[in-house]
């Protein structure tokens, strides 16, 4: 009777052992799914902090220690090689045929260029005090922009910790700050061009379905060319210099190489980050790279300058960017408030069930 009772048994036991491993399975793939994503958002974020940091102390060696100050036409260079990735990249086929309408093309360059003159105008007529400020100005502008256009709501949290970012970067970056009115209006020009760009990036990926190969294959080329022509001309008005009499050494022009080369990396993954993130986390957690840079330059430059308040600001600002990231991803963090409107259907099944109830 026991054996008889054991192999009626048998089948049921086996079956309620294979149940909880089936819903296990089933319970592992979306966090595999979220484990992979994390991994990739944390290799994007580290693409764009090793490639952007390396072209800041670049630049600075290039500039700083060896004279050339054409920072526009510099950029137009950056631009023009990045065109050329992505011409190769087409020809390999890592990049397949896209569609951007000429309209949004033309007024992504417009911000994007702005941008860029307007960010070297603002250092040229402001402090370094003010220029700084204004940076920490475009997070506030991007939140507005979100709010107004992507119905995007922070949590309480969430505002605290972009504060906390914005104060710590200012205690250890602004010294020095006066204002003159050419300055104010380079500056005002400088940071909604660039709050603009960067939530254009983000729109322009999702509206056309565009990886940030493809949507560097259509802004490249035209940032390239007209940096590459305007670019002199601003850097002469900037500098009172003309690129073309430069005295290009070995060093010099091997610098130059070397900053096209990373710009490659870094304008990848600025579209990357923003397209995976947002601009507004893009701007926050991109702070990391303006204390990296603070401590590099004391580590190779000398600690001329570094003292308890560029200390405590540092530390302010790193907690800042850990409680953002802690806090914007937790639910209703920071979310898009969708407002939905009821269709005719629901409406009308709504109406008969309530006929059906008098």
């Amino acid at each position: 009777m026991r054996r008889e009772e054991e192999e009626k048994e048998g089948p049921v036991h086996s079956i309620a052992r294979r149940g909880p491993l089936r819903r296990r399975g089933e319970s592992m793939a979306p966090a595999s799914k979220a484990e992979r994503k994390a991994v990739l958002d944390a290799g994007a974020w580290m693409f764009n902090v090793v490639t952007s940091v390396g072209i800041i102390m670049v630049n600075k060696a290039l500039m700083a220690t060896h004279g050339f100050s054409f920072a526009t036409t510099l950029t137009g260079l950056h631009f023009a090689t990045t065109t050329l990735m992505t011409f190769v990249m087409k020809w390999l086929g890592h990049i397949q045929p896209s569609y951007l309408p000429l309209p949004e093309l033309v007024k992504f360059v417009f911000f994007a260029n702005l941008s860029i003159v307007g960010m070297n105008v603002s250092l040229m007529w402001n402090s370094v005090g003010f220029y700084q400020i204004a940076k920490l100005c475009i997070i506030p502008v991007l939140c507005i922009l979100e709010i107004l256009f992507d119905k995007v709501r922070y949590s309480r949290n969430t505002k605290l910790s972009i504060v906390l970012v914005l104060v710590g970067v200012a205690v250890c970056t602004v010294t020095d700050v006066s204002v003159n009115s050419k300055g104010l209006l380079a500056a005002v020009i400088a940071v909604w061009s660039t709050a603009l760009q960067q939530h254009y990036v983000h729109h322009l990926q999702k509206k056309y379905s565009l990886g940030s190969f493809n949507l560097l294959g259509h802004t490249a080329p035209a940032q390239a060319a007209s940096l590459l022509i305007l670019g002199p001309f601003v850097d002469f008005w900037l500098t009172n210099r003309r690129v073309d009499t430069f005295n290009y050494t070995t060093i010099v022009t091997f610098f130059i190489v070397l900053s096209c080369t990373i710009a490659v990396g870094t304008n990848l993954s600025q579209f990357i980050c923003i397209g995976r993130f947002t601009a507004v986390s893009f701007q926050v957690l991109g702070h990391m790279k303006t204390i990296l840079v603070l401590t590099l330059g004391f580590l190779l430059f000398g600690k001329e300058g570094l003292n308890f308040h560029v200390v405590l600001g540092m530390i302010l600002a790193v907690i800042g960017m850990i409680w953002y990231g802690n806090a914007s991803s937790k639910p209703g963090g920071k979310e898009r408030q969708v407002y939905s409107v009821p269709s005719e259907k629901t409406q009308k099944s709504s109406q008969s069930e309530l006929d059906q109830k008098v």
